[in-house]
């Protein structure tokens, strides 16, 4: 006898009614195929059930740096001189939406901040796929994951998320709806070292032949691990710090759980300061400022890059001090902190300040409370401002701050 199953009329008609999509997850794949001849990738972007998504609305920035847009489904291109938008709306079934992407980028002084050469690329997430605003049927949710195909001869492929293959890795953000690859990444013939700090596995790694000194920096980087937790209790699955010679920039800067670092930079200046641990405080701390408020992440990352390397012993009193008057003398004419960008001297005053906010704190708690207890903070919130930072500084003090009341903060 067949067996018979009694379904409720609500049930029925919700069936009825369409898919169900409260829980459905629906993969969302990128296939990157890196092209040197050209200085071109060539992305895809592949939606397992296209349906699961009503539109994705890119931001393409300057006309030119995407092209040969190519869809299953809708595609709208919106483009005037300074700025251009994508609009996809993915066909039902599985639906890809491919183009290519310019990676060489040259700042206006020659050198590059991104770089494809026949052997090798340096490069950021956020070039291969830019921006987008996603809707998105509810309660889907996207398991996105990066593939790359590398050119002949290539060996390697480093990016800061969880690898799950040979050239695969796992993207998963918290903080966006819409995953997306961000951060560093280095292809090539590379040469790699890699160790595992607390909970984090460290990867430095440059092309072969560009005078990296990735033992140095493994070693700097385990002597200040335990100090750099102390005050950011973090623990980032992956860390990736990446570099190259000349004709990159000669800078340090951070990204998604990654650091670029040139690799002619010395890891602890004359002066005592350390771009690299610079770095890794913006990495530790995800403290980011709001427009026009740049002085306060600048100034913190400063900050710490010497206070830390103090702490570690890796500093004498006699070097703090003498730092303490380059700082002086570097931000003596600084009137304003707040300004569209943190230049050297508005950073060096920044520091002078918060050093002095620091011994504030530990003055009134009686060594109880210092500017750690401010840091730990501001990385609860989202975007810091000026005013937040007061509010959250006077908090831990206990009352108002004679420091903070200062011209330089208005």
């Amino acid at each position: 006898m067949p067996l018979r199953l009694k379904w409720p009329l609500g049930m029925l008609l919700l069936i009825a009614s369409g898919p169900l999509w409260a829980g459905k997850k629906v993969d969302l794949d990128y296939h990157v195929q890196l092209l040197p001849q050209s200085d071109q990738a060539q992305v895809r972007v592949t939606l397992a059930d296209g349906s699961a998504v009503r539109s994705l609305d890119f931001d393409l920035g300057a006309p030119g740096s995407y092209s040969d847009f190519k869809v299953d489904g809708q595609w709208q291109l919106t483009s005037d001189p300074e700025h251009s938008r994508g609009l996809w709306h993915p066909a039902p079934g599985k639906a890809s939406l491919s183009y290519r992407v310019r990676l060489s980028h040259r700042l206006k002084n020659g050198s590059y901040d991104t770089l494809m050469t026949p052997s090798w690329a340096l490069f950021r997430g956020e070039q291969l796929v830019p921006p987008a605003s996603l809707d998105q049927q509810d309660g889907t949710e996207l398991i996105s994951r990066l593939e790359f195909e590398l050119p002949k001869g290539w060996k390697s492929i480093e990016t800061a998320w969880p690898r799950i293959g040979k050239n695969r890795f796992r993207i998963d953000d918290v903080s966006r709806l819409f995953d997306r690859p961000t951060g560093w990444m280095l292809a090539g013939t590379l040469g790699t070292r890699r160790t595992t700090l607390g909970e984090t596995e460290v990867t430095v790694s440059a092309p072969k032949g560009q005078g990296m000194h990735r033992m140095d920096v493994m070693t700097l980087l385990t002597f200040m691990w335990p100090q750099v937790q102390a005050v950011f209790p973090r623990n980032p699955p992956k860390l990736l710090i990446v570099g190259a010679g000349s004709p990159m920039w000669k800078g340090s800067t951070a990204a998604h759980n990654s650091i670029y670092l040139y690799s002619g930079l010395p890891l602890i200046s004359e002066s005592g300061s350390s771009p690299l641990l610079r770095e890794v405080v913006q990495v530790f701390s995800g403290i980011k400022a709001e427009a026009g408020h740049d002085w306060l992440s600048e100034g913190l990352s400063e900050y710490y890059a010497i206070e830390l390397l103090r702490r570690a012993g890796g500093m004498s009193d006699e070097r703090y001090q003498t730092l303490q008057h380059r700082l002086s003398a570097a931000g003596k004419g600084v009137t304003r902190l707040r300004a569209a960008q943190a230049s050297p001297a508005v950073v060096a005053r920044a520091v002078t300040l918060l050093q002095a906010l620091d011994r504030e704190i530990r003055l009134h708690t009686h060594n109880k409370r210092s500017l750690d207890d401010v840091s730990q903070a501001l990385m609860r919130v989202g975007k810091v401002n000026t005013p937040s930072f007061i509010q959250l500084s006077e908090s831990v003090l206990g009352g108002s701050s004679e420091v903070l009341d200062n011209p330089l903060l208005r």
